[in-house]
Formats: C-alpha cells, sequence, structure tokens
C-alpha cells in the first residue's frame, strides 16, 4: 500500500514529530533545516500534505511546485505567510491550529498584569544588575478590588476574566458580538458602552485584529481613562495606538503599560523600548513548553486526517476546486459573503440568528450559501478564527439560528439573494443582492429601500427622514471633512424614509459620523467596508 507524505517544512515539538513517525500510512520527512530553495524544488514535490510555521512562505513560487498538495497545516494561529487566495484555486485546504495556546496566552497577560502592578521587571533589575537594594523605591499597587476591563471576551478574554476574579477584581467585559450570558454566567460584568472600559483601572484586549480593531484604543480613548491607568497587549500589534501610547506613557497619564506584540516585528528598536514604565516581551504569547507540545500534536493530527482525507479541522478556506461548481454560482457565494459581512458591520451587536433566502436557479446552492453567509457575518467578530469548515458549528455554539428559505419565482431577476440578520437585541437588518452579466455583483435592496450598489469600498450609510435639504447638507459635511464621495445612491420606501449609501475614498471618522448624526433629519448613520 502507498503511504502518503507528509513533510514538516519548520521546526515543532518533537511530540508532533513522534506521531507522524508511529503513522505506520505515512511518509514523514522532517525538513526543518533543508534550505528553502531544495525543500520547494525537489522535497514537497510530490508531498500530500505540509506542515509550516513562518518561516516557511506558502507563496505562487511553491505552489507551482507542490503540484501533488491537498491540505497545509500552519503550526500556530497566524497565517499571514499563506496564500490562501492560491491555495483555493488549487484546490488546498489551508488549516491552522487557533486554540492550542490559550492557555500561554491568558497566563502571558497575566504575567503582565502582575509586572505592571509591582513594577517586577525594574525592582528585579535594580537588584540583581545594579546590586541596588532600596525597598522603597517599588511601591506598586494591588490588583484586588481594582476594576479590569476586557475588550473582547473569546477563549482567551474570557479565562483572564476568570483568574482576574480569582484576585478578587471587579471585572467588566465588552464584545458586542458575544451573548451577554457568556460573562454574566461567570459573575462578570457586561456592557455595551465602551465608555465603562475606558473608566477601568486596567485595560486588557483580546480581539482579532480587524479594521474595527485596528486602534480601537488611541488617544481620543485614552484622554478619557483614569490617570494612571494600566494597558494591557498580549493579542495583535496595532489595536493600541503605538503613538498614543509612547507619548502617554511618558507624560504619566499611562502609569504602565505591558507589551507582547508589535506593529513590526522584530521590535528591536521601537520608541517603547526606551521607557522605563513598560514591560516587553517579544511576542511570547504562544511560548510555553505545554504550548509548543500542543501545537505540535495538533498540527500533526490534523495534518494525517487531511493526508488521509478523513477531515480537514479548522479549515480556512473552501475545501473544493472552483472547477466542480458551475461558473455561474462562484460570484453570488462571494456576494453573500458580502452581504453577510456587511449587515453583521452595520448591525455591530451579537446575532440571534441568519436568514438566508434564495430565489431562482441559485436555490439549489443554498447550503452552501448559507456557510458562505455565516462566515460574512461571524468574520466581523472572529476574523481568522471563522472558516468554511467550522462556520455552522460556531454559529451553533453561540445560539445562533441559521435559517434557509428557497423559492423558485423571482421578480425582475433571474436569481436573488437576501441576508437577513436579527440580533440580540431585536433589531434586523436585510440585504438583497444578485449578479448581472454573470459577473457584475450588485446591491439592489436595503431594508426597503431600493438602490443599485456595487459591493465593495468604504461605505457610509445614511437614513433620514425623507425631506429637502438633507443630500446638500450631508455631502457639505463629508466635503468639510476632506473626503471625497466616489460614489452616491439613494433609496427611497413607502414610509417617506430615505437610504444614502455614500462611497468615500478616505477613513471615515468618528468626528464625521457624530457630526452627520446631529442633522435634524438623521434617522441613523452607519458604516460598512466592504
Amino acid at each position: 500500500m502507498s503511504k502518503y507524505k507528509i513533510v514538516v517544512c519548520d521546526h515543532i515539538h518533537e511530540s508532533g514529530l513522534k506521531i507522524l513517525e508511529e503513522s505506520s500510512d505515512i511518509e514523514y520527512i522532517n525538513a526543518a533545516d533543508v534550505p528553502k530553495d531544495k525543500l520547494v524544488k525537489e522535497i514537497i514535490v510530490d508531498a500530500d500534505v505540509i506542515i509550516t510555521r513562518s518561516s516557511t512562505d506558502v507563496d505562487e513560487f511553491l505552489l507551482e511546485h507542490a503540484k501533488n498538495l491537498k491540505a497545509i497545516v500552519r503550526a500556530g494561529v497566524g497565517v499571514d505567510n499563506v496564500d490562501i487566495d492560491g491555495c483555493s484555486k488549487n484546490g488546498i485546504v489551508v488549516m491552522n491550529v487557533p486554540t492550542a495556546n490559550t492557555i500561554a496566552a491568558v497566563e502571558l497577560t497575566m504575567t503582565h498584569m502582575l509586572s505592571c502592578a509591582r513594577q517586577f521587571p525594574y525592582a528585579h533589575n535594580n537588584l540583581k544588575q545594579d546590586r541596588v537594594w532600596r525597598r522603597q523605591d517599588w511601591y506598586g499597587t494591588e490588583l484586588k478590588d481594582k476594576k479590569l476591563g476586557i475588550i473582547g471576551f473569546g477563549n482567551i478574554g474570557s479565562r483572564v476574566g476568570v483568574r482576574a476574579k480569582a484576585f478578587e477584581m471587579d471585572v467588566i467585559t465588552y464584545d458586542p458580538y458575544i451573548d451577554p450570558s457568556k460573562a454574566t454566567n461567570l459573575d462578570i460584568k457586561y456592557t455595551t458602552d465602551f465608555n465603562d472600559i475606558l473608566a477601568c483601572d486596567i485595560i486588557t484586549i483580546h480581539t482579532p485584529k480587524t479594521e474595527e480593531t485596528i486602534d480601537m484604543i488611541s488617544f481620543d480613548e485614552i484622554a478619557k481613562m483614569k490617570d494612571g491607568v494600566i494597558l494591557i497587549n498580549c493579542a495583535r500589534g496595532g489595536l493600541y495606538n503605538e503613538e498614543a501610547l509612547v507619548q502617554n506613557l511618558k507624560s504619566g497619564k499611562i502609569y504602565m503599560a505591558g507589551i507582547d506584540v508589535f506593529n513590526k516585528e522584530p521590535a528591536t528598536d521601537h520608541p517603547l523600548l526606551d521607557l522605563n514604565n513598560v514591560t516587553v516581551t517579544p511576542h511570547l504569547g504562544a511560548n510555553t513548553k505545554e504550548s509548543q507540545r500542543n501545537i505540535a500534536i495538533q498540527s500533526a493530527e490534523n495534518a494525517i486526517a487531511a493526508a488521509r482525507g478523513v477531515s480537514y479541522p479548522n479549515a480556512l478556506n473552501l475545501p473544493i476546486k472552483e472547477s466542480e461548481l458551475p461558473e455561474f454560482v462562484k460570484p453570488y457565494l462571494e456576494l453573500v459573503q458580502k452581504l453577510g459581512n456587511m449587515a453583521a458591520q452595520v448591525t455591530k451587536s451579537g446575532v440571534k440568528s441568519i436568514k438566508i433566502i434564495t430565489q431562482g436557479d441559485i436555490k439549489d446552492y443554498i447550503d452552501s450559501l448559507a456557510t458562505f453567509a455565516t462566515v460574512g457575518v461571524l468574520k466581523e467578530s472572529l476574523a481568522d478564527q471563522i472558516n468554511y469548515v467550522n462556520a455552522e458549528y460556531v454559529a451553533k455554539d453561540r445560539g445562533i439560528d441559521i435559517k434557509k428559505d428557497s423559492r423558485s419565482a423571482v421578480s425582475g431577476f433571474k436569481n436573488l439573494l437576501t441576508v437577513k440578520l436579527t440580533t440580540n437585541n431585536g433589531n434586523t437588518i436585510k440585504i438583497s443582492g444578485t449578479v448581472l452579466d454573470e459577473t457584475i455583483q450588485r446591491i439592489i435592496e436595503i431594508d426597503e429601500h431600493t438602490l443599485d450598489l456595487e459591493p465593495k469600498g468604504k461605505l457610509i450609510l445614511f437614513k433620514n427622514n425623507d425631506e429637502p435639504g438633507v443630500i446638500g447638507s450631508v455631502g457639505s459635511i463629508i466635503a468639510k471633512h476632506n473626503i471625497n464621495i466616489s460614489d452616491f445612491r439613494l433609496g427611497r420606501n413607502n414610509s417617506k424614509e430615505a437610504l444614502a449609501v455614500i462611497k468615500v475614498d478616505e477613513d471615515i471618522t468618528k468626528e464625521l459620523l457624530d457630526e452627520l448624526s446631529k442633522l435634524p433629519a438623521c434617522i441613523s448613520v452607519r458604516t460598512a467596508i466592504l
């Protein structure tokens, strides 16, 4: 019997190598020390599965040579070095190992929190390196009774909360994408007002890195915080604006910061390193022996399952070759994911149900469409933690009901898609779209407002009472903020309301949205980036 060939391209813990070695139907090659050119041109040419880390780029060059490749396992969370689109076009499944380092990241967060509170690294260096015994210089603060604000309450944030409660801290969390009971069941307060987090003594962030979360804490947010606040980031670089951190650490507004991640890494010449009120580590979130062992074991097991074609755990792309789908279906799959993602961005709230309505021949593919819509919705809150394989399982685990409605008759369009999102607070949004001339995607209706919109770009959704002068006022305000309008689409309904969808070239600022919301005719102002 021929064996499946699995190549380990980068170093992983020996426990994972042992699993591969002991599998009788696996031919395993450890090529971690092989030069990359030889690895690509000679060793992986006939491989069924490869296991990589950050040292091997899965790019066009590699994919051109890996003619037999069925799957790639990224031994870790990040997949920045993997061309996922290129893999999808070649029918290659990309998998990662997203939860193996959870406890390591949680405990590193607590390490930074305690180190900041007690200035531990500086007291340590003062004694060990300077040989100075001055207890009076190192009065710290206790965690007990301090208010901890947790931004993002997923696998890591929730476990940080549990441990903080053990320190008798007063814990509150902000995460608009979870059911509040996930926090309250742990005796942790839940808030929908971000200002409640900014009022805390210590703040830690545990979100994916998305358009919404980049610079989530910047100058304006820090200005609202208590003097002497402690900030922790062991999640992703860029969630805190680094310039704002530096300036406010220098001024003393921020008492201490614990930072494990940076915008650009390695960060060996970063201004944060020059400050004496920062604890820093070189991206050690996954660096425990237990974590590396777990990552290696899960990577090996996932690679074996993929080689055998049994399953594709934590797949990040669709395990199907483009040739296996009818051509007309592909743009609808992309469109329905955009509709779901737009609905999630506009509502910015926990989801109760996702309903997919199909009309026309596209109805025969409603199951795939439902999966893509679900990925689009959950991508807003989970980023690369959500994929086409686990989407419906994750939705079920979060109590999200996925509904499907297939219809044959269509009025005016050959095929029509609708995504209706219902949030935990009872609000709904319904977005419909179609594909024209086989490839041109269009949004044709948003909440009973008929329009014709390309689902692409930076969008402002301005809903208002339908009365004279509103369009001019909106345009003037946008121009005042030096933002260029590239497209302006207007839809009206039967309730004397209008919805303008405005596509702009520049970033949409909070100041702009605040000013638009103050117009007398305004009902709501929301944004989306597609």
